[in-house]
């Protein structure tokens, strides 16, 4: 497997990584500018080219978004900053009379300083009425995966693992680290 590390100020999302790739991930944290976009691609290659310049050496790195289709999108990259702005009640009460459709994203990014590869994982849900639930990690206690009733804060291991192993894109990662 290609000597990576993963550039995150997240130390839970480094073991996670390492859990479900299977093999221990080196991590950095690395304090990147983030562009300001709606396109996620356009966020993870920024974060790319600054965190090579910055280690010179293969990187991994990461975004999230949650986008809301009545809002045509947002927060969608901007999520954690609008839940730094707000509460995630008022994040659920902005789709109060609206279309609460929304679509779960996470996109991790490779670049060596040649190679530079995607790798996207996605769900589509709504937005819960109100936050429920205290598992799982930030947007999950408002985020009900399709084909479910509760948010996934709300979800037993099982259902956890399942709907996030579909957001969080982890076996791509692993067969093109493993091709390297």
């Amino acid at each position: 497997m290609k000597d990576v590390v993963f550039i995150t100020g997240n130390k839970n999302k480094a073991a996670y990584l390492s859990k479900y790739l299977g093999v221990a991930v080196a991590h950095k944290k690395v304090d990147l500018d983030e562009l300001q976009s709606l396109d996620i691609k356009a966020v993870v290659r920024h974060k790319l080219q600054q965190a090579y310049a910055t280690v010179q050496r293969p990187v991994l790195v990461e975004d999230v978004a949650l986008e809301f289709v009545a809002l045509g999108g947002l927060p969608g990259t901007f999520i954690r900053w609008f839940a730094q702005a707000m509460s995630y009640a008022e994040l659920c009460a902005l789709l109060d009379n609206k279309d609460r459709s929304a679509v779960a994203r996470c996109m991790f990014g490779y670049y060596d300083g040649v190679v530079e590869r995607y790798f996207e994982g996605s769900m589509l849900g709504t937005i819960a009425d109100v936050p429920m639930g205290s598992g799982g990690y930030g947007w999950d206690q408002i985020f009900i995966p399709h084909g479910y009733e509760i948010t996934r804060a709300q979800m037993n291991a099982v259902d956890d693992k399942k709907t996030y192993l579909q957001i969080k894109p982890f076996e791509q990662v692993r067969q093109f680290l493993l091709e390297q």
